[in-house]
Parts: C-alpha cells; sequence; structure tokens
C-alpha cells in the first residue's frame, strides 16, 4: 500500500519549484544569450519529470481527503509562478503540523 502524506508533497513541491528557477534562471540565459542548448534540454527534462511528480502526489492527496480542493488548486497554481513553491510551503506547513 502507498502511503504518501503531505510531507512528501511539500518536499517535492520545494525540488520542483527549485528546478523551475534553475530552468528560467540558468537554462533559458544559456539558451538565449549563448546558444547553449544541451543545458535546457537536462535542466527541462528533470523539471518535466519532477512537474509530473508532483502532480500525481497532489491528486493522490487531493483523491484520499488529505487536501481539500480549494487548498490543491492554489498549489497547483502556485506551482505555475517562480517562487510559487515556496508560498505554497508556507501554506501545507500549518497542515502538516
Amino acid at each position: 500500500m502507498i502511503h504518501i502524506t503531505l510531507y512528501h508533497l511539500r518536499i517535492i513541491a520545494l525540488i520542483e519549484g527549485i528546478s523551475y528557477l534553475l530552468l528560467l534562471f540558468i537554462g533559458m540565459p544559456l539558451k538565449y544569450g549563448f546558444g547553449i542548448m544541451m543545458v535546457n534540454k537536462v535542466l527541462g527534462m528533470g523539471h518535466g519529470i519532477l512537474t509530473l511528480i508532483f502532480c500525481f502526489i497532489l491528486f493522490y492527496l487531493w483523491q484520499q481527503k488529505k487536501i481539500n480542493t480549494p487548498l490543491s488548486i492554489g498549489v497547483f497554481i502556485a506551482s505555475l509562478i517562480p517562487f510559487g513553491a515556496f508560498v505554497a510551503d508556507s501554506k501545507l506547513v500549518k497542515l502538516t503540523y
């Protein structure tokens, strides 16, 4: 049986948020400023995989009624915004403890 908690969501959200910032502030300038494509491909693939894992965990916790619908929508929207993962983490930490 799978035992996923809000702690796991917080961890993957922070890792996914950091990968998003790396993609935006390192990958994109290297791609468009210096023409280095490989870094962006690697960071993009890693970020995509982390985003899928994040979405699956968020959906699983919502389905198990461990996180309510408005908060899960807010956490998802925050994951689309740079630095939003850190804002979402401050909301999730209140549920964890």
